[in-house]
């Protein structure tokens, strides 16, 4: 394994430490695992009108997730740096920048066009 793709599974790997700490503590929060909703009606739209936020946040964290055990897997397997859509080297600049990417920057415009 190049010094490259270490560096970035390291990267990979802090990272999705990091979310899934967040993740649960989002989760807990959204649960009330730390104590009952309060109990003043204007209180609790706030604390409801949160949860929807967070709710947001857990989502988008829990997608990160996902496409960081996609690229641990494409590394392990040796498939990581190729485009799924082309099959072409995706450039190191590229993966360092965004390193779960899947695609070159062309297949990716062209999978997500604006």
């Amino acid at each position: 394994m190049s010094v490259e793709l270490k560096r970035i599974r390291k990267v990979l790997l802090e990272r999705r430490e990091e979310l899934q700490k967040r993740v649960r503590t989002i989760t807990d929060d959204v649960r009330h695992t730390s104590g009952p909703l309060s109990s003043d009606f204007a209180e609790q739209a706030v604390e409801r009108e949160n949860e929807e936020v967070l709710d947001a946040l857990g989502e988008a964290g829990r997608v990160e997730l996902r496409q960081i055990s996609r690229a641990l897997v494409r590394i392990e397997s040796g498939d990581y740096g190729t485009c799924q859509g082309c099959g072409e080297q995706i450039p190191w600049s590229r993966l360092k920048v965004l390193p779960v990417s899947d695609h070159c920057v062309l297949c990716a415009e062209d999978a997500n066009p604006r």
